[in-house]
This record gives structure tokens, sequence and C-alpha cells, in this order.
């Protein structure tokens, strides 16, 4: 169909469009569909280019209801009552209905898109209209087919969008659209196309790029073109496979590719979540050629970036989904078409859901103790649960890579979100537990909030267009203060989203940036768009130098993979890569940073982060710990208690006559006697500890003896060194209570083979 209609002139396709409406009207929207013109650019109602003082009406039924929300794929509220609509609706009691658009320069019409109300209750749409022309808004003319007045038809559903180009073009400042017909209430969304003409809002870039948009093949294309050219700093893999077994390519940018370099952070950039959703596609793309075009001319700041940090591009997550939007076209995909795999998910909100984990096991008071406030293991069995298949490989390939920043790229918005993305749920009034008004009224922030806020602003405030926020957002009014930032669950709270995921299971910190209104902007505002964003991009990926890096060894110089990295006053903490190395986000400040890993001891130093760029080296060596120690020698035989010989003390005297202090366990003569001497041995044991809890009970104290000893030279006495009695370190293995006159070793079954006696000593951590 699509080489047949590239051979119809416009009045060809339009006779043809305008008789097939005509018999079968419930087929406009699919003939209509198929004769878009790449030559015909939008006049930018939907991305906002066009002001909202350009857009009139001749009534509207209520405030929420004007003519500025008649724009194509505008959003309403909720609740259809709300303050607003999603739809320009005319007042049901005017006679003449008209709505108008305000070019502020002669262009020359092509065609008109339309579309229903976005409404969950009620199924209003502009069915057939008429369209009229002026230069002065006071004098107009109506479209005519040669004939007579030219009667559109538009729309059968209030979601679909419908062309209707004109035969010839029309050159004009104004343009209006007088309804007709309509189902239920006249409401109506917009669209109109316009010959390239020069204006204030085209750009002309100053990078030599390809500024189009791409199907699968040709993306795949262009990242081989890439690669050819930058052999030496990129790298093309994938991650996986879609369902329909299309390849989820990502390209690796570094001055090693292939692989992880300790102490070289590395980040990612995704795109596509949502197949229709094509704005930040086009932009990894373009990201690519820039980075690889810039290295090769030695711009510098590439340069330092390029060989300062292992980038991952990965410009579509959802390639059977984009190639549905990619044949429809970027104006007549609605809203919806393409925005979920091919089984129905929406990737960016199917990951595990680990946020209630988490504050479950806050609200119990096992945290950090029982569950770790970071890298949370997943629920069992969850791949066997309603996860796709690209989320699936998305999970994979976020363990297999120590990412340490990341953004997803999306549309429909133009601001930039953090996590926390889901809300935390209210703690029950009924609820007595005793740090139940821990969480009361807790705000649905993360531990790193103040750096998920400097990220997110590094980006808004570096884009050229995000903190223009006079005018609100795209659907309603501005939620982010003038920042052009947010946080997620204050705004449209999601369970189980990428970033929370991402957040809480791995050392990645993640981003969600809403690139613009027009999730499927038409490719001559690549341009544009590439320059409003380009900036921003680069200076977020600098971003991940800031805060505190390191390598964690032993005291041989052995990297400790899965060391635990905590920071003082931040309850969240990360883990070191297979290489020993780390990587910890923060803000200016001074901070007490904690190394720890399982069989060392730990280590604490006081790191600081400065305001120059570049992140603070803040390295550990940890020593093995005492108590692994005696764990390694106890496996070593057989896990029994190694009974500790204290030094004898003996005091020297003549020949003549000496006697010799007593040792507090005397050893047998012949280390090898039989097993009568060594049962005796314990047994001996056992009935000074019987003792000892006797005495205990009775109140009474002991008093060491004190042992005289005679000499032949003198007359006087001595006292030898007093000898502390110290109860045997593996006694606290059988806690006793004082009260008890149980034998604690009734229970303990000795073996036949005497316990040897190791020369060890210990200093117990």
């Amino acid at each position: 169909v699509s080489r047949f209609q590239c051979q119809l002139n416009q009045k060809v396709r339009e006779s043809l469009c305008f008789c097939l409406s005509a018999k079968f009207v419930t087929q406009i929207f699919l003939v209509c569909a198929l004769i878009s013109l790449p030559e015909c650019p939008p006049l930018g109602l939907e991305s906002h280019r066009v002001e909202d003082d350009q857009l009139l009406a001749s009534s509207q039924s209520h405030h929420g209801f004007s003519a500025q929300r008649g724009r194509l794929n505008m959003q309403g509220s909720d609740n259809d009552e709300d303050l607003y609509g999603g739809a320009w609706c005319a007042e049901s009691e005017e006679r003449d209905h008209w709505f108008q658009v305000d070019a502020r320069r002669e262009v020359e019409f092509t065609g008109v898109i339309t579309q229903g109300r976005n409404s969950e209750l009620h199924e209003d749409f502009v069915s057939s209209y008429f369209v009229a022309f002026s230069n002065d808004s006071s004098d107009w003319t109506l479209l005519h087919d040669g004939y007579a007045e030219w009667l559109f038809y538009g729309n059968v559903d209030k979601e679909t969008p419908v062309m209707s180009q004109f035969a010839t073009p029309v050159v004009a400042r104004y343009i209006r659209i007088l309804p007709q017909s309509w189902n239920g209430s006249l409401c109506l969304r917009y669209f109109f196309l316009n010959r390239s003409h020069h204006s204030e809002n085209e750009v002309n870039p100053s990078d030599d790029l390809d500024f189009r948009h791409h199907n699968y093949k040709e993306m795949r294309q262009m990242m081989k073109v890439i690669n050819e050219e930058c052999p030496n700093i990129t790298r093309i893999y994938n991650i996986g496979k879609s369902y329909q077994g299309l390849k989820m390519y990502a390209m690796e940018i570094s001055d090693n590719p292939g692989e992880h370099e300790p102490g070289e952070p590395e980040f990612r950039y995704t795109a596509g979540l949502h197949g229709n959703e094509a704005l930040g596609r086009e932009l990894l793309l373009l990201l690519m050629q820039f980075l690889c075009k810039e290295y090769n001319d030695d711009n510098p700041r590439v340069r330092r970036l390029v060989d300062g940090v292992r980038i991952h591009l990965v410009p579509s997550l959802n390639p059977d989904a984009y190639e549905l939007a990619y044949e429809m076209g970027s104006e007549m995909g609605n809203w919806a078409l393409g925005h979920w795999t091919e089984e129905g998910y929406d990737i960016f909100q199917n990951f595990p859901d680990l946020n209630s984990i988490l504050w479950g096991a806050e609200d119990r008071g096992w945290v950090p103790r029982i569950v770790p406030n970071h890298h949370i293991p997943l629920p069992e069995n969850f791949f066997n649960g309603s996860l796709a298949v690209e989320t699936k490989a998305v999970i994979s390939w976020m363990d297999r890579n120590p990412f340490v920043l990341g953004a997803n790229l999306q549309g429909g918005e133009k601001l930039v979100t953090y996590p926390f993305d889901m809300q935390r749920p209210p703690v029950s009034l009924t609820d007595n537990r005793r740090w139940r008004n821990n969480n009361e009224g807790a705000l649905r922030e993360t531990p790193d909030d103040a750096m998920f806020r400097w990220l997110a602003m590094s980006y808004a405030h570096s884009h050229l267009t995000m903190t223009e926020t006079y005018r609100g957002s795209c659907h309603g009014d501005d939620i982010t203060g003038g920042q052009g930032i947010t946080n997620r669950a204050s705004w449209k709270p999601v369970v189980g989203s990428m970033n929370d995921f991402s957040y809480l299971h791995t050392n990645c910190f993640e981003l969600s940036i809403f690139l613009g209104c027009d999730k499927f902007p038409h490719e001559s505002e690549l341009p544009l768009e590439w320059e409003n964003n380009r900036e921003a991009l680069l200076s977020f990926i600098e971003q991940v130098h800031r805060g505190i890096k390191g390598i964690v060894r032993d005291v041989d110089g052995n990297p400790l993979p899965n060391a635990t990295i905590s920071v003082e006053g931040i309850r969240h903490d990360v883990k070191t890569a297979v290489g020993g190395d780390y990587w910890r986000l923060l803000n200016p400040g001074e901070y007490k940073v904690t190394a720890k890993a399982d069989g060392y001891t730990p280590q604490t130093r006081l790191c600081m982060v400065g305001y120059d760029s570049g992140a603070t080296p803040c390295s550990f060596t940890l020593t093995k710990s005492n108590w692994d120690r005696i764990k390694h020698i106890m496996a070593l035989h057989g896990k029994r208690p190694i009974r500790l010989i204290t030094k004898v003390n003996v005091v020297k005297t003549t020949a003549a006559s000496t006697v010799a202090a007593p040792s507090i366990d005397t050893e047998p003569e012949n280390p090898a006697n039989t097993h009568n001497i060594a049962r005796r041995r314990r047994l001996r044991l056992m009935r000074l500890r019987r003792l000892r809890l006797q005495r205990l009970r009775a109140g009474l104290r002991t008093t060491p003896a004190t042992t005289v000893t005679t000499t032949t030279t003198t007359a006087s006495t001595t006292l030898p060194p007093e000898t502390k009695r110290t109860t045997s370190w593996y006694d606290s293995w059988f806690p006793v209570d004082e009260w008890s006159t149980e034998n604690p070793f009734d229970s303990v079954v000795f073996e036949a083979v005497p316990t040897q006696d190791y020369p060890f000593e210990y200093t117990i951590d």
C-alpha cells in the first residue's frame, strides 16, 4: 500500500479518501492514515509550539473545556468533572460553532487531523465539518472541492485520529474548523499540517547528524555504521530479545569497550520502553553519532566522557511496539497505540515490587538486621509471575553490569521525575505496635532524596525549555514549582517501577526524563529537540563522577567484591563490584564512610566531597577478623571447643628447698596417655563448675589460696604471683542461669578421643 500511495498525487489521494469516506464511513481512518506526507510537517499544536493565545473558539461548555484543551492527544483529568477536560467542548446552546488557529504568519495549510474527547465515560466526537481560511480573521473563505463547499468527514470513535488532506495547499494566516455533525456533545481535538516555511521555531542544527525516524532495520544499520566509524570506542551487543524475537540492541561507548575497568563508573540511557514514545529513541541514536564524531574530532569534553565513563545506550527496549507505532506515523497513532508490549505489559511498571518488602520490614524493625536496605533479593519464583520477556532481559542486564547512574527517556510530558515512584501506604490506626509512629505522615522520599533532586535538576536546568513552566504542563497546571522536576509518587504514583527496582536491587540511581508533550514528533522537529536536549544529555552523564569512589582490598592487596559501603546518616548502602571498586553518589559535604565485608573487621573513614569535578578517592584496606580465624580453626578440628592452657608461673628458688606454685591445670606427664586420664580430666572440670554454681547460690565468696614457700637460706615467707581465675572462652556457648542446679555439660556428648591442646593465643574482637 505504501508503494502505491507514493505514486498518487495529492488530488487523487484526497479524492480517494473522500469517496471512500462517503460510502464507508467506518473505514475513513484506515484510508486516511495511509496518506501522511513527510513534506507536510505539523503546525505545532501537540508539541505546544503554538501558544495558548493563538487558539480561539466560538464558545466553551465550561472552564475545563476551553479552546486550549483542543490539542491533539490532550489528556483529561481522571475525574471528568475536574478542572481539565480532554478536549475542546462547545456550549450546547450556541448555533454557530467554530474553532480557530492563528499561525501568526502566512503558511501553506495542507490538511487537518481530528480526534474525539479523551474520557472514560463519554463518547464525544465530531463526524463532519467545513474548513475556512482568512488573512485578517474577518473575511472567511470556505474550502471548495471544485463544485461545492467541501464537507470533510471526521471521526467514528473518540481516540483514533483521522486525517483529511486538501487537494492543493491553501496559503493563509488563520484557519477555522466549522463542525456540522457530532456524536454526543460537540467535543474536538485537532491538528493542522502545513508546508515547511521558515519560522522562529525552526533551527539550523550545528551538528551534521541524521535527523529522521528509523525503523528497526534502519536503527540496526545506523548503529553498525557508527561502530565502523569508531571501532576503537564502540561495541554493539544485545541485552535480550523481545516477545516477537527482535533483538534489544545496545551500544557501549568507552575507551576500552567490552570490559569493565576498575575505577571507571558505568552509566546507562534507555529509551523506547513505550513503543510510541519515539523521541527518546532518536535522541539516543543522535547521541551515538555525536559522541563518535566529536571523539574523532578531538573534542576535549567528549574525550573526557568516553575515557572516564563506560556508557551504555539502549534506544529501543520495546521494539515490537515501536514497529506498530512507526507504521501509523508520527501523528496518526493515538496516545496508547504502541504503548504496551506484544503481551500487553507496560515495561516501566512491570518490575518486582521491592518497595513493599522494604517498608514492611521497616515497620517491623527488621532493617537492616534481617532485611537489608539495599540489594533486596528478588521474591521467590518471580520469573514465573507476570513479567514481560523484555522485563526479564532488562533485569538480567542490570545484574550483569555495575551501573552507577542511569535515566530512561519517555514522553507525553516535559519534566524529570525521581524516586520513589510508589506511594507508601498509610499505617493503620489500629496498629498499636511500638514502631507505628515512626512512619506516620512519612513522605515518599528515598534516603538519597537530596542527591536525586540534584540529579534531576542537572538535566532539567541544562535543558533549554524544560523550566519554562509559565504556560503550565502539557495537560494541566505546572506541578514542578517552576523547577521542571518532581517526585513521581507525589505526581502519578506507580507500583513496580523501573526506577524503584533499580534503586533497591542494584547500586544504580535511575530517573525518568519526560522529553516533551508530543510522544512521536514529526521528523522536521528532531533538530530542534536535539538542540534542546544535547547539553542536558551530556551534563547528566557527567554527574556519575559526583561523590566518592574507591577500591576495597584486604591486607594482601586482593580486591573484595560484594563489600558493603555505608554512609552515616543515609540508610541506603551500596556494594563493591567484582574488582572491589565502588562509587557512591553524594552531594558536597563531610561523610563518615564504613566498609564492611564478611570475615573482615569493618573500617571507617572520613571522606570529603568537594565542589570540584570528579569523585573523591576513598579506598579501604580490611583485615581479617579474629572471629573468622577462630571459626576457621574450629572447622579444621571438627568444630570442637579448643581448651586454652594458661602458662604456669613458677617461683625461682634455691635447689635446697623449692616448692613450685601450682598451675591452674596440671598436664599429665605423658601426653599420649590413655582415655581414662582424659575422662577424669573432664569429670573434674564438671565438678569444679558445679561447685562454683553452688557457691554462687549460697552467696559465698572464695579467696585465692596462698602458697607459703620456705627456703633454707632465710626465715621469711614469700607469696607467689596471684593467678587470676578466668572463665573459659567457650563457657559462653552454654549459658547457665545462676539459679539453675542442672549440670550444663550433662547434655554434651563427648567423643572418646582426648581433647588436644593447641598453643594459640587469641584476642577476641
